[in-house]
């Protein structure tokens, strides 16, 4: 089982898990990284997730919700 050490390594792990074939919002995975034993700061988990390029954003602000743009593909 591969370790993440930074946010945006936890959220490629969950995207291999395929966590975010139906979308999720910020809060939903933040419990899901606690559950695997994450926790990280708000500001870089909302960092991570913007960032992330394997995501898209829908919704409208204050309720965005994040579903992966296709799907994980080990190696890539």
């Amino acid at each position: 089982m591969k370790i993440a050490k930074t946010a945006p390594d936890a959220l490629k792990l969950l995207w291999k898990e395929k966590v975010f074939l139906k979308p999720k919002d910020i809060k939903t995975i933040e419990v899901e990284l606690e559950r695997q034993g994450y926790n990280f700061v708000d500001k870089n988990l909302m960092m991570a997730v913007r960032g992330a390029r394997f995501l898209t954003r829908k919704g409208e602000k204050g309720k965005y919700l994040y579903v992966q743009k296709h799907p994980y593909i080990e190696g890539a």
